[in-house]
């Protein structure tokens, strides 16, 4: 397809990543280049010092990836050039809707009933990114809904799976991205493998079983960076330190009373952590941070069943409200002192937990006549059979000086939990 080419930008993952005037007058507005003072893994630099690299980066990835999807073959005879470029623009737009610390504002978010997509959508279609896609021909409605995966157009379903699915440019961007920043490098996923292996079948998304290999390391990848990236203990404690300062700062500081997209955008990592940190009520928070005086797990357990009881845990929060009161109760400490974390908690929601949830991956396989077999792919990969099974990790967090002792009442309280609950897979 030709493009009118504007010149490129190096990508470290990606390598040089071409771009086209109309995509340079996007990425030059303002929303976009907030982008670069919001980091992609807020909290994981106090474990790995790499992981400073932000949202704006890991948005030129997802458009260039976007682009290799369009070009897929199986996918380009679907779309007009109008669609392919559609397709990156808007996926260069995906994030433009996220807070200050990228998805620990998301609880702040919350009050309002609003999520970072919401926001995402409302900022194309009301900031100055309206105005700079009417210029050049583009409806902003539909970038804002195709960017978060919404635009449901007739018999073409596949545009929003391209950006938001089990096996999207988004994931597989990020997924790359933070593991070459962080160097918590499992195994190699080869994403051009999987981009390569896309084809439609009944208007969606689906992949070819010929990559069932780059597939099963893309799960294996998805777990492992959970585990040790989005979810490792000291990162998760950084997260939820922020989360309790904009908590207690909110009502002094109006975190959650803008009323233009501008007012919004006007909040960043760098302008809210100044707030935070001359604000009274949360100063001592930001001292701890800038010291590394971290909250410390004093518990943790994993689960891979379901369970009533552990259901009840991680899917609601009046639950953990009171169990996190029955160990401080049981440690002797302040209520406030003990912190119960799980992936899905409200008060720090926890994007990432889609990683671990149970999801179907369409794949199909091709008979020598040609015909396409739509198959689950847990009935193809054992691997996915195993990996896809419910997996949830537990930490109770609390100050150093009460570590000792909320530990032993969270071992008491949480050890009554049915031992079935500890059965791995």
């Amino acid at each position: 397809m030709r493009r009118n080419y504007w010149g490129e930008i190096k990508d470290p993952v990606h390598g040089y990543v071409y771009i086209t005037e109309n995509e340079k007058e996007i990425i030059d507005s303002f929303p976009v280049q907030r982008l670069r003072r919001l980091r992609q893994l807020a909290g994981a630099e106090y474990v790995y010092p790499g992981a400073n690299h932000t949202r704006f980066e890991h948005s030129v990835g997802v458009m260039y990836l976007a682009g290799r999807a369009s070009e897929n073959p199986n996918i380009s005879q679907r779309i007009s050039e109008d669609e392919a470029e559609i397709i990156r623009i808007a996926a260069l737009l995906h994030d433009v809707g996220h807070g200050p610390f990228s998805h620990v504002f998301e609880h702040l978010l919350d009050k309002l009933d609003k999520t970072h997509e919401d926001m995402t959508l409302w900022i194309i279609k009301n900031s100055e990114l309206k105005d700079k896609l009417n210029k050049i021909g583009y409806n902003p409605e539909d970038i804002g809904k195709l960017a978060i995966g919404t635009l449901h157009k007739p018999e073409k379903a596949f545009l929003d799976q391209i950006i938001s699915s089990a096996v999207d440019v988004d994931k597989l961007d990020f997924i790359v991205r933070d593991t070459y920043h962080t160097g918590a490098e499992y195994g190699y996923i080869d994403i051009f493998r999987l981009i390569h292996a896309l084809d439609v079948l009944d208007e969606n998304l689906a992949v070819d079983l010929g990559a069932l290999s780059a597939l099963e390391s893309f799960v294996i990848a998805r777990i492992e960076s959970f585990k040790s990236i989005y979810f490792h203990r000291v990162g998760r404690a950084a997260q939820i330190m922020l989360a309790m300062a904009m908590e207690k700062a909110n009502e002094e500081l109006g975190l959650t009373r803008f009323k233009t997209p501008e007012e919004y955008l006007a909040m960043d990592d760098y302008t809210v952590w100044t707030m935070l940190k001359n604000c009274e009520k949360s100063s001592e928070i930001i001292k701890n941070l800038e010291r590394r005086k971290m909250l410390k797990c004093a518990y943790e357990r994993t689960f891979y069943e379901k369970d009533t009881m552990v259901s009840n845990i991680f899917g609601r929060e009046a639950y953990r409200k009171q169990l996190q009161a029955d160990i401080a109760k049981e440690a002797e400490v302040e209520a406030e002192a003990v912190i119960i974390d799980v992936p899905t908690v409200p008060s720090v929601p926890y994007h990432h937990s889609v990683l671990m949830e149970p999801m179907e991956i369409p794949v199909f396989y091709k008979t020598r006549e040609g015909d396409k077999i739509l198959q689950r792919l847990s009935e193809i990969s054992k691997i996915f059979d195993v990996l896809k099974g419910f997996m949830n990790i537990l930490r109770v967090y609390t100050d150093e000086k009460n570590r000792e002792k909320v530990d032993n009442a969270a071992s008491k309280i949480l050890g009554e939990i049915p031992s079935s609950a500890k059965i791995s897979y």
